[in-house]
């Protein structure tokens, strides 16, 4: 079967609790989440933008 593979991870349940902490905290647990996190808090300091 074209596609299908195994996670191990998965399997153990360690991706859904790297995502629960994740949204709980609001801190990313991937690279690029982080990346993208960390660019976003530095343009909007540049720029004095406050989140909305």
């Amino acid at each position: 079967m074209k596609g299908l593979t195994f996670s191990l991870k998965r399997a153990v349940g360690i991706s859904g609790l790297k995502n629960k902490i994740a949204r709980k905290t609001g801190i990313p647990t991937t690279r690029q989440g982080l990346e993208r996190k960390v660019g976003q808090t530095v343009l909007s300091a540049i720029t004095c933008e406050k989140k909305s």
